[in-house]
């Protein structure tokens, strides 16, 4: 595990050492004892997984520097030198195409919405346990063919349970009932949809039926 700390010498650039199947994780929180739960849960979810754990932001954004650009991030929302979705919107310019995850105390009634419009992919709360984190980061970062067999539609290779995404868009379904038809939770539909987006190109469930309709998947 690698861990920087204020007392630690100064960062040097070191090469990495991952291999192409090794997914890279920034675990940023300033408590320890949450960072070291989430830093293990990760590791026994995926062994194939290498977590570099900060305490602040300013550590994180020595630590861009240093260490292997990240395939996910996993952010506290009040960190000592950072309050609100300041940090995110920082640490989001840093690495604009790792999937960032805030894991918060704070109520999402209150937060989610100004986090996702700072950059933020998915907003869960720290109160919603252990085994709803595990399920949502699991969904953003195991390979689609864990879930079920992927196929080519047109030009694009999708997954059965994206499939049934899309005809749910296309139904008008939200967030919500998707996840009450797939039984799963809203948490893990939205970061379902946000890999669903990131493999059509898009941005939103409007272009997403867009670029669907152009391929050939919904009549």
């Amino acid at each position: 595990m690698q861990k920087t700390n204020s007392t630690a010498a100064p960062l040097t650039r070191i090469p990495s050492m991952q291999s192409e199947d090794m997914t890279v994780i920034y675990v940023i929180d300033d408590h320890p004892m949450m960072r070291e739960a989430i830093s293990a849960m990760l590791r026994r979810q995926f062994a194939a997984t290498r977590v570099i754990e900060f305490s602040s932001l300013a550590e994180a954004k020595a630590g861009s520097a240093s260490f292997p650009t990240p395939d996910v991030i996993c952010l506290d929302l009040n960190l000592g030198d950072s309050q609100g979705p300041r940090g995110v919107s920082e640490i989001k310019a840093l690495h604009p195409y790792a999937p960032l995850i805030v894991i918060s105390g704070s109520s999402a009634a209150e937060m989610e919405d100004p986090c996702l419009q700072a950059g933020a992919d998915v907003y869960i709360e720290k109160s919603a346990g252990s085994a709803e984190i595990r399920a949502t980061l699991r969904a953003l970062i195991a390979p689609e063919s864990e879930f079920d067999e992927s196929e080519m539609l047109g030009s694009l290779k999708l997954s059965k349970r994206q499939k049934q995404l899309i005809a749910m868009l296309d139904y008008g379904f939200s967030n919500r009932e998707i996840a009450t038809e797939l039984g799963l939770s809203e948490h893990t539909v939205k970061v379902h949809l946000l890999r669903l987006f990131r493999r059509l190109g898009v941005n939103s469930r409007t272009q997403a039926l867009h670029v669907a309709r152009l391929n050939g998947l919904l009549s």
